[in-house]
């Protein structure tokens, strides 16, 4: 979890919601490839949960625990 790109993910879900790996791409300039591995791992970790509709996978925060230790990251972070 506290991999640059993985908190950045995280912060994304947390922050705007439910987004697929093209929505959030934009995470510390990396390629879909390399954030569809991060985000395999945190579904791994049981931190994220993913849902598919149609040819897309919408991924989302899975535990309220994780919220909160992000955003006290993340505020450290400003």
């Amino acid at each position: 979890m506290a991999h640059p790109v993985r908190l950045c993910v995280l912060d994304k879900l947390i922050n705007e919601g439910e987004k697929n790996v093209t929505e959030i791409v934009d995470c510390m300039d990396v390629t879909q490839s390399n954030l569809s591995q991060h985000l395999s791992k945190l579904r791994d970790l049981g931190i994220v949960e993913a849902r598919k509709e149609g040819n897309l996978i919408y991924y989302s925060v899975k535990r309220k625990d994780v919220i909160s230790i992000v955003k006290v990251i993340m505020r450290g972070a400003e």
